[in-house]
């Protein structure tokens, strides 16, 4: 599981004309599902991200989570950041998990996610066309691949 983690002043996303999910201060987090991830794998990301400290305290240090400054979480479906790009110009997506598997992924995901949280979070229409709007704060963006923290 690939996680983008982006904290934002405010961010949004919609399907057509109609917006499916909006935040204002906390994460946007785009999820990428791979076909080994398991539910525990599900379940340490949500964790992690939960207790991922890199907003500021008082002191301007990068020293609370988003559960810490009561933040909300705003997560998309994107099979693209298991993109390949290695081999010609065409990036290949054969390490992203199939549609059904990756749908299911990351309704667990949201679960687990929304329960730490003690709300729900909002999220894209998987599979959808979707546009994304953010305003990036500060800017901060993190990447977590559960192969490199979990291995």
């Amino acid at each position: 599981m690939r996680l983008l983690i982006q904290r934002v002043s405010e961010a949004s996303v919609t399907v057509g004309d109609q917006t499916v999910g909006a935040i204002g201060p906390g994460l946007l987090v785009l999820v990428g599902v791979t076909h080994s991830d398991t539910e525990a794998i599900e379940d340490r990301m949500a964790d992690k991200l939960v207790k991922l400290r890199i907003f500021n305290d008082a002191e301007g240090k990068m020293n609370k989570s988003v559960i810490d400054v009561q933040g909300d979480v705003l997560a998309v479906s994107q099979f693209t950041l298991f993109a390949d790009a290695s081999s010609g110009n065409r990036p290949s997506y054969t390490a992203a998990a199939r549609p059904e598997q990756a749908s299911a992924a990351f309704d667990r995901f949201i679960a687990k996610l929304s329960a730490k949280l003690g709300r729900a979070v909002p999220t894209g229409v998987f599979g959808a066309d979707m546009k994304v709007r953010l305003l990036n704060d500060g800017p901060v963006t993190i990447w977590l691949d559960s192969d490199t923290l979990f291995s």
